[in-house]
């Protein structure tokens, strides 16, 4: 998993981008090429150290090995291509946002309301990263999401200080803190992948990693010596 500064070569991303949106019945008339220069800009925005590029890539490869657990694997991955559009770490309504951009864009080319909707639906259920029993679609955006929890430890600890760095305006003692917290929150979920193969591949490495993380974070500072 490619964590930190994108690469500067979207051509890959560019030539997905037109597959999908083809793939999901957009108009032969529209040009999707200006959509995709939009998105990615906004994907490469300076405060952005995670939610990158490379993030997007990830996720995409990801679904690519889920695909055949969704009923819409299109509508998932535009729903990966607007997650985090709109991303800013000092506010919480991003998925809103990012979701009401795929319900304007996706009609301007040419895709069908209800595509557009499932679209902005999957958007917004990544603010919780809990599909309902037999949403197989958001089963495989949820999981191609938090895939990155279950990277070796060198790529878990490469994200978690890309995190770090995404909030860096946040002091150290209430980082620790808020982190811990969610930290906590996810291992006390009886399940963090909901497709099979999540299960059977992610489900032990992430939790095994979210535990280190959250020991690091909240081990006892380490006593000093008294001084002469």
């Amino acid at each position: 998993m490619d964590i930190g500064i994108p690469s500067t070569d979207t051509t890959d991303l560019r030539a997905r981008w037109r597959a999908t949106v083809a793939e999901a019945g957009a108009a032969a008339d529209r040009d999707p090429a200006p959509y995709a220069d939009r998105l990615l800009t906004a994907w490469a925005e300076p405060q952005r150290r995670y939610h990158t590029t490379a993030h997007l890539a990830d996720v995409l490869a990801r679904i690519d090995v889920l695909a055949p657990y969704a009923a819409d694997p299109a509508a998932v991955r535009l729903a990966a291509w607007f997650h985090d559009a709109v991303y800013r770490p000092d506010r919480s309504e991003n998925e809103e946002r990012s979701a009401a951009l795929a319900e304007r864009a996706l009609p301007e080319l040419g895709i069908d309301a209800a595509r557009t909707a499932e679209v902005a639906r999957l958007v917004r259920l990544t603010v919780t990263h809990d599909p309902a029993p037999g949403d197989t679609d958001g089963e495989v955006l949820c999981d191609a999401d938090l895939a990155v929890l279950a990277g070796t430890p060198q790529e878990y600890a490469a994200y978690a200080a890309a995190v770090r760095d995404e909030y860096g305006f946040v002091p150290d003692e209430a980082f620790r803190d808020g982190r811990a917290a969610v930290l906590r929150q996810l291992l006390d979920l009886p399940r963090l992948f909901r497709t099979p193969h999540g299960t059977a591949h992610w489900e032990a490495p992430a939790r095994a990693n979210l535990a280190a993380e959250l020991a690091a974070l909240t081990a006892a500072p380490t006593a000093q010596p008294p001084r002469e």
